[in-house]
């Protein structure tokens, strides 16, 4: 899988300032100092949705307003940061919340990164209550990484599921499709999960063909990003087209088209006259069509 030349502009959702301190996670005694560490922050989040300060900054609380348990998120600057699980018995949000996709405009870059990481593992644990194996209740160990099952013995560990979001080009073109759900006149990058046995170049292939129905040859890797709604890792990557003649697959896709270098530029840049609506600033498919227009392909 080929490198693309180096992205000028971060992906959303990276570049946090935690220190994992995994040692944390296998030393009780370290565990134990971090939660009587009158320094420690809880974030506070409701439900699963950041809630922001005056400023646009997360907010922390002391460990004293946790509702549940306690996950240790890391150092930040040696100071311990936790993110409390969701209580027993309250249900786990599936959706994502408008409220907060109105705030990811808002954020500050590392502050993003951190509730990622938050938002990913107070989802997990809420949805893995109960082991895979057996079907007991489980229990948080590793300071809030995994679960044990005390029925069966078996560990869980919190998971990220592997997307591809690419791009086809041809000459001076990029391919861009739009789903039903988004805005009027959006178009972005197509997208979908890894399959089981399928390395990364072979789904960006697949999913390019089955969407839109042109076949790749080679394909370049750009950047990746943790996309928590719920735990995705997007890949992102550049597929050279073998073809141009585009066949929509309705399943996925209410259309796609082949935009120019320069139409690209005009949405990247929110002119009014461009044909399309780009991608928001957080989301990678703004980083993957960045690194397209100034890599001159």
């Amino acid at each position: 899988l080929r490198r693309h030349r180096q992205v000028t502009r971060a992906p959303g959702f990276t570049g946090g300032t935690l220190d994992r301190a995994d040692r944390v996670r296998h030393e009780p005694e370290l565990l134990a100092a971090a939660l009587a560490d009158p320094r420690a922050r809880l974030l506070v989040l409701d439900s699963l949705d950041p809630v922001l300060d005056a400023d646009g900054r997360l907010t922390w609380t002391g460990l004293a307003e946790a509702q549940g348990e306690l996950l240790f998120l890391g150092h930040d600057q040696g100071v311990p940061r936790f993110v409390s699980a969701l209580p027993d018995g309250m249900p786990v949000p599936l959706g994502r919340s408008p409220a907060m996709f109105a705030l990811l405009d808002r954020f500050a870059a590392p502050d993003a990164a951190n509730y990622a990481s938050a938002r990913g593992l107070v989802f997990w644990h809420g949805r893995n209550r109960f082991c895979a194996n057996c079907g007991a209740p489980t229990r948080i160990t590793h300071a809030g990484w995994a679960r044990h099952c005390p029925e069966c013995g078996a560990e869980h560990f919190p998971r990220v599921e592997p997307v591809v979001i690419m791009l086809a080009e041809q000459g001076d073109r990029a391919l861009l499709g739009r789903q039903p759900s988004w805005p009027p006149g959006r178009y972005s990058a197509l997208a979908g999960f890894l399959e089981v046995g399928e390395a990364i170049e072979e789904a960006v292939r697949r999913e390019t063909f089955e969407e839109a129905g042109i076949r790749l040859g080679a394909v370049r890797y750009v950047a990746s990003q943790p996309w928590p709604f719920p735990a995705s890792l997007m890949v992102a990557c550049i597929g050279e087209a073998l073809n141009d003649d585009i066949r929509v697959d309705a399943n996925e896709l209410e259309d796609a088209r082949w935009f120019t270098r320069e139409e690209v530029c005009q949405a990247l840049a929110r002119d009014p006259a461009a044909p399309f609506l780009g991608p928001p600033p957080y989301a990678i498919a703004h980083t993957l069509l960045t690194a397209w227009v100034e890599g001159g392909g």
